[in-house]
């Protein structure tokens, strides 16, 4: 469940006596957020290795299905419907991008992820509400496929997070796509196996506050 409670550090935070390795991981589409982990870390004196084997702090876009460890909202992103902009098509109602993902366009080629990523698993919830992704959608392996495949093909229209929209302010390079929907905004979480102590504690509480 996420925790209604923010960590804070109200002293300076202890430097460890031994250097402490953290195990950490991030889904594709929090990979933005990694960059703030490695700056906390360094300032902690902390060395993080990045594996998907029993991290000890794993960072993603939304809760996941069925929550069971704590999890600590450090930011909030918004995931969005996004066309070549040379496409025909136009910005989008709840029900029109729903329809576009359900039963394809003839003049649009739906591009998706994987049903167990994250950004996937959070469209459906806010937007295909129990109704599938068309069989005539492709499969894009991440984010950064996603906006590449967006950004050259002109027929093109799938789901990015804003941090990867090339065309914003705040995502990864230029572009030449354009935001046809918003499916809203949603909490990017630090999730931990167990209520955080030590340095895992200091990590959170750094991210939280930068």
């Amino acid at each position: 469940m996420l925790s209604s409670f923010l960590l804070f550090s109200c002293a300076a935070p202890t430097q460890p006596t031994q250097t402490e390795i953290v195990t950490v991981y991030a889904s594709s589409a929090s990979e933005p957020w990694m960059s703030a982990l490695f700056a906390c870390a360094n300032d902690l004196s902390v060395v993080l290795n990045v594996s998907a084997e029993s991290p000890e702090v794993i960072l993603r876009v939304g809760q996941p299905d069925v929550p069971v460890s704590p999890a600590y909202q450090i930011d909030e992103e918004e995931i969005l419907v996004v066309t070549h902009r040379e496409s025909s098509v136009q910005n989008l109602s709840l029900e029109e991008a729903q329809e576009l993902f359900a039963q394809g366009n003839t003049s649009a080629q739906v591009w998706v992820y994987s049903s167990d990523a994250d950004v996937q698993i959070l469209f459906d919830q806010l937007v295909m509400k129990g109704r599938s992704v068309t069989s005539f959608a492709r499969l894009a392996a991440d984010p950064q496929e996603m906006s590449e495949v967006l950004n050259s093909e002109s027929n093109a229209v799938g789901i990015l997070p804003r941090r990867w929209n090339p065309s914003s302010g705040s995502g990864q390079g230029m572009g030449n796509v354009r935001e046809i929907y918003s499916a809203g905004m949603v909490p990017v979480l630090a999730i931990v196996k167990q209520e955080p102590h030590g340095v895992v504690s200091e990590l959170i509480a750094c991210l939280q506050n930068n």
